[in-house]
């Protein structure tokens, strides 16, 4: 493996930093380093230029007002467009996974997105919140989503893009469906933070931004037992 670092880059902690998220950044670069990966991070403030040359991108959650300026700046900096075409593996969580899409909604009003998911957004009935678990995508080869949502929307997945997982508690997309993935993006709803309970979406991540297939394991006993917890939870009424 190339001893170059690897680049995380968290974009925009100055709009979108909800519910812990910041903590996928925090999760991603202990697993790497833990692995001998060198890394560097680095925190991309809306008013700085969006490298293109980093391997992983991370957006988080926050309310109507951020999302909608953050995916304004997205569209007119142009650099996270780049570096998606370039290849490099993307998470958005919650607020930032709408974004990702053609169209998401923010204080009545329909907003653009950046089209990098065939996904809309729009708003729900009622606000879901509470724990969030879902059966990923057997293609993905991973263990089933655990998580916490809590956002007013509702998404609709186009041809292009499939179900990070079918929900088995919580609402998700739509009660279904949670989440998105199409390459290397993947969207969820689910915060906690998403990668310190789910560590296998951490390291799948990591594979897509290494090239590797395998990584060497880690003890992760204590999560392990946190995430059986989580899942072994009665699903609410």
């Amino acid at each position: 493996m190339s001893t170059e670092a690897l680049r995380i880059v968290w974009i925009y902690p100055d709009l979108l930093s909800t519910y812990g998220d910041r903590g996928n950044m925090l999760i991603l670069a202990r697993r790497a380093a833990d692995r001998g990966i060198p890394v560097e991070t680095y925190e991309v403030r809306s008013d700085q230029p969006m490298p293109h040359t980093a391997d992983i991108y991370l957006i988080g959650g926050g309310e109507d007002g951020p999302q909608a300026l953050a995916a304004q700046r997205l569209i007119t900096d142009g650099g996270l467009h780049q570096a998606v075409a370039q290849g490099a593996a993307v998470l958005a969580i919650c607020a930032g996974y709408q974004l990702f899409g053609h169209s998401f909604y923010a204080k009545g009003a329909k907003c653009a997105g950046l089209g990098l998911l065939d996904i809309t957004s729009d708003r729900g009935e009622t606000r879901a919140v509470g724990e969030l678990r879902g059966d990923i995508d057997p293609r993905l080869g991973l263990p089933p989503l655990t998580g916490f949502e809590n956002h007013g929307g509702r998404t609709h997945l186009g041809a292009s893009a499939a179900p990070l997982a079918r929900v088995t508690a919580g609402i998700g997309n739509d009660g279904q469906t949670e989440g998105a993935w199409a390459g290397k993006i993947l969207g969820t709803y689910s915060h906690g933070p998403a990668l310190a309970r789910n560590p296998a979406l951490a390291d799948l991540l990591l594979r897509w931004a290494t090239g590797a297939d395998r990584l060497a394991p880690l003890d992760d006993t204590w999560a392990d037992r946190l995430r059986g917890e989580r899942l072994a939870a009665p699903t609410p009424a």
